[in-house]
């Protein structure tokens, strides 16, 4: 998954502001926060279309999930060929 270090039984210390830690910290915790919201999208998503599928929901709200979920995802795609992920 992550890199492990050997830090030699030394502490890697405070989150302080400015430190690599706290920069690579915010970054894993937008990352979290944008699976999840992809998540979130698409089961909204598949459940619209069964919903649409089985007459039970209105094409429109699978319409608007697969709308935001694609915005999401080009969003994602745009931002880490920008930031050279």
């Amino acid at each position: 998954m992550g890199e492990r270090h050997d830090h030699k039984g030394q502490e890697l210390g405070d989150l302080e502001p400015g430190t690599r830690q706290r920069v690579r910290l915010r970054a894993r915790v937008v990352d979290i926060a944008a699976t999840a919201l992809c998540v979130v999208l698409a089961l909204w998503a598949v459940w619209s279309i069964v919903g649409v599928a089985r007459g039970t929901a209105e094409w429109a709200y699978s319409a608007v999930a697969c709308v935001l979920l694609t915005a999401r995802t080009v969003g994602l795609r745009r931002g880490g060929v920008r930031s050279g992920r």
